[in-house]
């Protein structure tokens, strides 16, 4: 099979696995929701670089060592759920002080939120210390790199062109959710936002500890 062939069917793949919920949903739009498109770039670029990175780990190897070996595998979900619940917790005592601040009923509240640095970390941190994206990998790939290429540079390609479309889709919807951001920002919306993501974050990460390989 020539890698042509198989590319309709990974560009499907990837943008169902894009659409899906997760912690990279669910933390583009809290952010692009609360702080904008200045925060919500950075953010998709170091979930983007986490996926490349991991990526050509799997081409590598190590994912699948990581994949194998039971205290590696143990110990990154162990960080991945404790970096989700964390995030979720922020939310939440963010939900709680905007609850005892006083400001004007409905009014926006401005608020500019992580740095350009600070977020592109969350995103690498978030997408790195995420156990179950070197099995996904290991399992994704294969199934579209052809026996006659070389596995790296073609799963280097690949997964380069999976950053390309992740990247068109989560900053069309971050622009979309963006354009709404002054509704969003008003204190009654943004508290019960911060509210409701810290909960699905918590929720994410309690199922990363819980969950099987």
């Amino acid at each position: 099979m020539h890698l042509s062939v198989s590319l309709p069917a990974f560009v499907v793949a990837v943008l169902l696995i894009s659409a899906s919920p997760g912690p990279a949903m669910a933390l583009i739009l809290r952010r692009t929701a609360l702080h904008g498109m200045r925060t919500a770039v950075p953010l998709v670029l170091g979930l983007e670089l986490g996926l490349y990175l991991w990526a050509l780990a799997a081409a590598a190897g190590f994912a699948a060592l990581v994949a194998a070996s039971q205290a590696a595998y143990w110990a990154l979900k162990a960080a991945g759920a404790c970096v989700l619940v964390y995030l979720g917790v922020r939310a939440w005592r963010a939900a709680w002080l905007e609850r005892r601040s006083v400001t004007e009923a409905d009014a926006p509240v401005e608020d500019r939120g992580p740095g350009t640095v600070k977020a592109f970390g969350e995103g690498l941190v978030v997408q790195l210390a995420n156990p179950k994206a070197a099995v996904f990998m290991i399992a994704f790939y294969p199934q579209f790199v052809p026996s006659s290429e070389p596995l790296f540079r073609t799963t280097a390609v690949l997964a380069l062109l999976q950053v390309c479309i992740e990247l068109c889709f989560y900053l069309t919807l971050a622009s979309f959710v963006a354009r709404a951001g002054a509704w969003f920002r008003r204190s009654t919306v943004r508290r019960r936002l911060e509210a409701v993501s810290g909960t699905v974050l918590v929720g994410l990460g309690l199922r990363v500890a819980v969950s099987s390989r």
